[in-house]
C-alpha cells in the first residue's frame, strides 16, 4: 500500500527534453543556458529562529560557513529569506533587499520597497520565504514575492515607478505554510499545497485574484514495507517545487524529517527519506522517479533550484543536496530503498 495514495503504480518513460544548441561547452550545455548558483543562502527555520546556517557559493559549489550564527541573528537582522543571492529583511513594516557583499563590501546595494499592508485577519511578521523572478531586483521586469505564514502573498515590482505591493489573500489553507517559488517556464509564482496534491499559480494579471489550480495525481509510487511506512508517517513532511531551466522539467520533492537528538536543549532533525516526483507537461500527474538524469537538486527552506550536475564542482548526477539548519547532506536518489 502506498504512503500517499492507494493507486496502482504506472510506468512512466522519461523522454529527453534538453535542446542542445551551439556554441557548446565541453559539458554539452551552451553558456547562455547554464544557470548560476546564488552567492549566498541563509538557511533558516521560522519556527526555530535561533537556528541559522549560512551557505555561500565557493569553487562552483554551495558550502556552509565554518562558524555558527548568533542565536539572535534573525531577531536582530529581521531576516525573512534569501533569493538569487539577495538577502531580504522586514524592518519597521518595510521590506529591504540587500545584495550579498561578495568581494566589494563597500559597494553593496540596498533596495527599500514600499511599506506593505497586512490584510485583515492575516499576519505579516513571519514569512515562509521570498522568491524573485530575475537575478536582480533592479531589473525592470523583476517581481518579488513574499509568502507569509498564513493566507497572505505579497508581490511587488521594485524597479517600476508604481512599484506598490499587491497583496493577495489565499483562500485554500493547504497553501498557508508552503514556500513560494518562481517558475520561469510558466512566468508565475507557484506554491505547492501541503500534501502535494494541489499546485497554485499566481501572477499580477489574470491569476491575481483567481489563481490557476492544478490537481496532481501520484503515479508509479514505490511499494513501502510496513516499517518504512510507519517511519514516514511519524516524520515532519514538507513539499517543494523545483524547476530545471536547462531542460524545462518541474519536480516536486517530498522531504521527510524526524527529530533524532537534542543538543544544548535544542531539538535537531535529520532527513529520513526523500521522494522526487516529475510533474508532466500537462501538470496533471506527479510521477515518482529515482532518475532525474544529469541533473542535481539543491533543497533548502529558503529557496531550491535544479541545475546540471556538470555545472557544480564535486556534485554527481541524480543527487539531491539538502541544506538545512540541522544538516547538510547529499542523497543519491538511485540508492534509496523502500522495503
Amino acid at each position: 500500500m502506498s504512503l500517499i495514495l492507494n493507486q496502482p503504480p504506472k510506468l512512466c518513460l522519461r523522454k529527453p527534453v534538453l535542446v542542445r544548441c551551439s556554441p557548446l561547452h565541453s559539458n554539452g550545455f551552451s553558456s547562455a543556458s547554464l544557470p548560476t548558483l546564488p552567492l549566498t543562502i541563509l538557511c533558516a527555520d521560522p519556527c526555530r529562529p535561533h537556528l541559522v546556517r549560512p551557505v555561500i557559493r565557493r569553487d562552483s559549489d554551495m558550502e556552509p560557513l565554518d562558524y555558527e550564527m548568533p542565536s539572535d541573528f534573525m531577531e536582530v537582522t529581521k531576516l525573512i529569506g534569501t533569493s538569487n543571492g539577495w538577502i531580504t529583511s522586514l524592518v519597521d513594516g518595510s521590506v529591504r533587499i540587500r545584495e550579498h557583499p561578495g568581494k566589494n563590501p563597500e559597494q553593496v546595494r540596498t533596495i527599500s520597497l514600499p511599506p506593505h499592508v497586512t490584510l485583515p485577519l492575516c499576519q505579516a511578521q513571519m514569512a515562509t520565504n521570498v522568491a524573485m523572478s530575475t537575478s536582480s531586483p533592479v531589473k525592470e521586469d523583476c517581481a518579488v514575492a513574499v509568502k507569509f505564514l498564513g493566507p497572505q502573498l505579497s508581490i511587488c515590482k521594485p524597479a517600476q515607478s508604481n512599484g506598490e505591493w499587491i497583496n493577495i489573500r489565499i483562500s485554500n489553507p493547504c497553501f498557508f505554510s508552503s514556500p513560494v517559488m518562481y517558475s520561469e517556464k510558466e512566468d508565475t509564482f507557484r506554491i505547492i499545497g501541503s500534501g502535494g496534491h494541489l499546485v497554485g499559480s499566481w501572477d499580477l494579471g489574470k491569476h491575481k485574484d483567481t489563481p490557476k489550480i492544478q490537481r496532481l495525481q501520484f503515479q508509479n509510487l514505490p511499494e513501502l514495507s510496513k516499517a518504512k511506512r510507519e517511519l514516514l508517517y511519524s516524520c515532519n513532511t514538507s513539499e517543494h517545487l523545483v524547476e530545471s531551466r536547462t531542460t524545462g522539467e518541474t519536480f516536486m520533492v517530498k522531504w521527510y524529517k524526524r527529530t533524532t537528538k537534542t543538543i544544548y536543549r535544542i531539538e535537531r532533525m535529520e532527513t529520513e527519506a526523500l521522494m522526487v516526483f516529475k510533474i508532466d507537461e500537462e501538470g496533471n500527474n506527479a510521477i515518482y522517479t529515482q532518475d532525474i538524469g544529469d541533473l542535481c537538486i539543491f533543497l533548502t527552506r529558503s529557496e531550491s533550484f535544479c541545475v546540471p550536475a556538470s555545472s557544480v564542482r564535486h556534485m554527481r548526477p541524480n543527487r539531491v543536496k539538502l541544506m538545512d539548519v540541522d544538516e547538510i547532506t547529499i542523497i543519491d536518489l538511485a540508492a534509496q530503498k523502500w522495503n
